[in-house]
């Protein structure tokens, strides 16, 4: 069997936006100074942290939901994997924060 090839990225030479590039493009958008802007997107991630921490659960309006999920302990012991036993640590019970789109933006990509 030949050896698989390494993906390639969806968009090659797309960089990812900055928060000064986010600050610029609404700045542009709205009519807002680019500092204001800035004030904006720093109190929308004070807000949303805060939310995330109380209530488990933020969305932004037609971008994205942020949801908590609770990941229960694991026990230590001995685990069978592909046919190998393993011998697995214990590991304590975490909080993970996920995001996942919100419907409209799937549906216009």
């Amino acid at each position: 069997m030949a050896p698989m090839k390494a993906m390639k990225a969806m968009k090659a030479g797309a960089k990812t936006m900055t928060k000064s590039g986010l600050a610029e493009a609404l700045a542009t958008e709205t009519g807002l100074k680019k500092s204001e802007c800035i004030k904006v997107v720093d109190s929308l991630v004070g807000v949303a942290t805060k939310q995330v921490k109380s209530a488990g659960k933020f969305v932004v309006p037609g971008l994205c939901m942020i949801k908590t999920r609770a990941k229960p302990a694991t026990k230590a012991g001995k685990r069978e994997m592909f046919g190998k036993t393993v011998v697995v640590k214990a590991k304590p019970a975490t909080t993970v924060v996920k995001a996942f789109p919100v419907s409209a933006l799937k549906k216009s990509i």
